[in-house]
């Protein structure tokens, strides 16, 4: 939302560095006016400038505090954010408070009477604090969740089998049979001993999966204030106060 935050300022030089600080911190130069006294020589463009910001009800003392200082910037914010940032950028260089002012000059300001057909009339300004109440959004807690890759031993057992050639050799006495003619010749027999061993690969398996996530809840809050106003007590036919 669009807000208008002013600065007013004893000092034109400090008016000056304020620009310069908004102009560092980004804000576009076309979203920042600078008014002084010699830009404004009488009241009147004082007021018009008030009065179109505020309405004409408050331009009168608005006016009349800013007549007392010799600069104003007037930044124009795009949203809440800028606002705040700017309005702390103004208090930073100097900035004189603009409400502050307008109602120092109206308690400063006398009683005035005005006479009018015959009578006088007293003007007391009733003052009414608004409570205004949003919301913003703050960090309350964080959760971090970091992987790593870790080792460990791990071992397994496992039986293996091994063959082992044994030649016997045993002493006879028989008489020769077919069979043992047909197998009287030169030859050669290979046996093989074979052994078992182990074989080791990995697989990589999906064993747990970590899921991280928000569950979002809305509660409501009463937010209690005070907020004080001015009240003014009418007693007719009071005595007159004596003075000396």
């Amino acid at each position: 939302m669009k807000q208008t935050v002013i600065g007013m300022f004893d000092d034109v030089a400090d008016a000056q560095d304020a620009v310069q600080q908004l102009l560092d911190d980004g804000f576009p130069r076309a979203h920042i006016d600078v008014s002084t006294q010699k830009s404004n020589q009488s009241n009147e463009g004082f007021s018009n400038f008030f009065s179109s910001l505020f309405g004409k009800e408050k331009s009168s003392s608005y006016a009349a505090a800013a007549k007392q200082c010799d600069a104003i910037v007037t930044v124009h914010a795009e949203s809440d954010d800028e606002a705040w940032r700017a309005a702390e950028i103004l208090d930073d260089a100097g900035a004189l408070d603009v409400d502050e002012q307008a109602m120092q000059y109206e308690r400063d300001m006398p009683e005035r009477s005005v006479a009018e057909a015959g009578r006088e009339e007293t003007t007391i300004p009733v003052i009414e604090e608004q409570l205004n109440v949003g919301k913003k959004e703050v960090e309350r807690g964080r959760a971090k969740l970091r992987s790593r890759i870790v080792e460990r031993p791990v071992e397994e057992n496992l039986r293996l089998r091994e063959e082992h050639v044994h030649v016997e050799r045993r002493p006879v006495d028989r008489p020769a049979t077919e069979a043992d003619l047909a197998s009287f010749k030169e030859g050669e027999i290979d046996v093989t001993e074979r052994t078992e061993v182990p074989v080791v690969s990995k697989e990589s398996r999906v064993v747990e999966e970590v899921r991280v996530g928000k569950d979002v809840k809305e509660r409501e809050e009463t937010v209690k204030g005070t907020v004080k106003k001015t009240e003014v007590d009418v007693e007719e036919n009071a005595p007159e106060t004596s003075r000396r």
